[in-house]
């Protein structure tokens, strides 16, 4: 069961949204969020690996990575949580590079949980030279989510 949806919004609600159907209960899409060590399989774009300098998954606390390009490039990053509600809602600032607040929304969806995944930018100009990549992007990283979770079931 994998349902793919992506809802991108007009530039000027400066909102990125995706949409995902994963295969996995809550507590366990959760964990894959929870989790450094799992967040860290499958963060980033395909082809990108992440290494954790930092992970205080409280509200108030910082995540703090280096993102590794397949061409070597590295992109420092660093995020604070905002809030946690276990199983329901994960939201933080990232703060560092392009700027915005990401908010992940657990449901339960059959047996299966579906999760959304919206990107706030402040600024519409932030939001018009980001827009015509994140989308895919961000599906390539569900897609490395779904291939952990997949894994784990098996």
């Amino acid at each position: 069961m994998q349902d793919r949806s992506l809802e991108q919004r007009s530039l000027d609600d400066c909102n990125i949204v995706s949409t995902r159907v994963l295969d996995a209960p809550r507590e366990r899409v959760f964990a894959a969020f929870s989790d450094p060590e799992q967040l860290a399989q499958w963060w980033g774009p395909e082809g990108f690996s992440s290494t954790f300098q930092g992970f205080d998954f409280t509200p108030g606390g910082a995540w703090t990575f280096v993102m590794h390009g397949p061409d070597g490039t590295t992109y420092p990053n660093e995020s604070h949580f905002v809030e946690i509600v276990p199983q329901e809602r994960i939201v933080f600032d990232h703060v560092s590079g392009h700027t915005f607040r990401a908010t992940f929304e657990f449901a339960d969806e059959g047996k299966g949980t579906r999760l959304r995944w919206t990107m706030h930018f402040g600024d519409p100009a932030e939001c018009a030279k980001v827009a015509r990549f994140v989308a895919g992007a961000n599906e390539q990283n569900l897609d490395r989510l779904a291939a952990l979770l997949h894994h784990q079931a098996v």
